[in-house]
């Protein structure tokens, strides 16, 4: 599902972004420029909205009027939580590979974890930085 809210975001003097999004309450994040602040309002909002999902808790309408105190501003950030799932289901997936049978064989008494080896090789292929816990 996806969800439109306000946020208010705030520079600070460290050079970051404070960011709010006050129908979603405790739902706090920062950035270290105002790409990042954007894309952590995003997942954080995401976040928060899955979690009432999941709970079946009412989910916030977003406010109409939301005012920023200067130098803070508002911008709209938008919640994917189809996406946000997908991104973070660590649940295991069956699939069926084919190797040749010499390899199987070496790998086989070599004790290695298929599953384990095929992530890491994945991992690596797809140049993913943040590893996910295997």
């Amino acid at each position: 599902m996806k969800y439109v809210y306000p946020a208010i975001f705030t520079f600070l003097p460290s050079g970051e972004y404070d960011v709010r999004i006050p129908d979603l309450p405790g739902c706090i994040t920062f950035g270290h420029n105002l790409a990042d602040a954007i894309e952590m309002a995003e997942d954080a909002a995401a976040m928060w909205l899955c979690y009432a999902e999941d709970s079946r808790e009412n989910i916030p309408v977003p406010s109409e009027k939301i005012v920023a105190v200067p130098p803070g501003f508002v911008n709209f950030v938008v919640a994917d939580t189809d996406k946000y799932r997908r991104e973070n289901d660590s649940r295991s997936v069956k699939k069926t590979l084919t190797i040749p049978g010499w390899l199987n064989s070496k790998a086989e008494k070599a004790g290695i974890n298929f599953s384990q080896t095929l992530q890491h090789a994945l991992i690596k292929q797809l140049d993913i930085f943040e590893e996910k816990q295997l």
